[in-house]
């Protein structure tokens, strides 16, 4: 390939640039770049995908001994963000840290600017969240075959919250109506907050969230926990069934978070970060930094994380066509 024109002798700075620029993916695999690493957050400051951003680069930053920072773009559901990260140059400087919802996208747009599998590297699943089936006690269930009772002796009476279209909540209850064979009316927010703040007020009469929002809740009171999503009880409320042990077969609505690179990203670098950031998973101060948060250290091989976007692609495309959701 043609660098530079004809009859034109670039400079020796030139020349050196233009290795600098070559060689860059090979110093960050080797550790030798200072260069900046962006770590790029399609969500807002403060949701989970960021704290697990900031969590990750702190810690990068210290071992590395390198820029790292986190730039927040949300907008359109991360996908905004998102295509940001697919667009950046695949030499190991720029990440993307996200949430299942990623995946969830494919199906629910007719049309995104990044393919899930195709358009970037994993790299790590970071953590898990449990999310937790919740009701107002208004409600005057008390259990999660009570809660079927009345919504199969009401079709469509009961209402439920989540914090958007397409949102992991939204399409956990989508599963578990098709699934229960319930009818439930989806009351759509714009955003997490007002969702759970009308849901503990009586406004709304159940939805899907996070283990760690439910506790406080349930003990003021406030909500009531029927079950959790996912395959096992959830650490820190293990008095609470999971829906697998009440008879909904096949039903894990975990949200997952992951990190991954542009595609094209050097295995080299790939297996670097791994590396880290599994070591920096498996640290006990994280662990338990993590769990105040309700989320569970995952880690594991690149490969893992592949497997489970994949699986998860298919799944959720699944849910979206046959309870005919749409983005709008």
């Amino acid at each position: 390939m043609t660098i530079y024109s004809a009859g034109w002798t670039p400079s020796r700075r030139t020349i050196l640039g233009i290795l600098v620029t070559a060689l860059a993916p090979l110093n960050v695999a080797h550790g030798q770049s200072q260069q900046t690493i962006r770590v790029n957050v399609p969500f807002s400051p403060g949701t989970g995908p960021d704290l697990l951003a900031r969590i990750l680069s702190e810690e990068l930053r210290q071992r590395w001994n390198q820029p790292v920072i986190v730039e927040n773009k949300p907008g359109a559901s991360g996908n905004i963000g998102t295509d940001a990260a697919a667009r950046a140059a695949p030499d190991g400087h720029t990440l993307l840290v996200t949430v299942n919802t990623f995946v969830m996208n494919a199906s629910l747009y007719r049309s995104i600017p990044y393919d899930p599998e195709k358009s970037f590297e994993p790299i790590a699943e970071i953590a898990t969240g449990v999310l937790a089936l919740v009701v107002h006690p208004s409600l005057n269930v008390a259990t999660f075959p009570e809660l079927i009772a009345l919504a199969r002796s009401k079709p469509g009476e009961i209402n439920y919250a989540s914090p958007g279209r397409g949102t992991p909540q939204h399409l956990a209850m989508e599963l578990l109506k098709l699934t229960a064979k319930i009818n439930l009316t989806h009351i759509p927010y714009p955003g997490s907050a007002g969702a759970v703040k009308d849901l503990a007020g009586g406004h709304v009469s159940a939805m899907f969230i996070p283990i760690h929002t439910a506790l406080p809740l349930a003990e003021a009171g406030q909500i009531r926990i029927l079950a959790v999503g996912s395959q096992a009880r959830a650490q820190r409320a293990a008095q609470v069934p999971t829906l697998a042990e009440l008879g909904v077969t096949d039903f894990d609505v975990d949200l997952w978070y992951g990190v991954l690179a542009p595609a094209g990203t050097p295995k080299a670098i790939v297996d670097r970060y791994n590396a880290v950031f599994n070591e920096i998973l498996a640290q006990p101060g994280v662990r338990e930094v993590l769990d105040r948060q309700g989320l569970i250290a995952q880690g594991g091989p690149p490969e893992r994380l592949a497997e489970l976007i994949a699986k998860d692609r298919l799944r959720w495309a699944k849910v979206v066509k046959d309870a005919q959701i749409t983005s709008e």
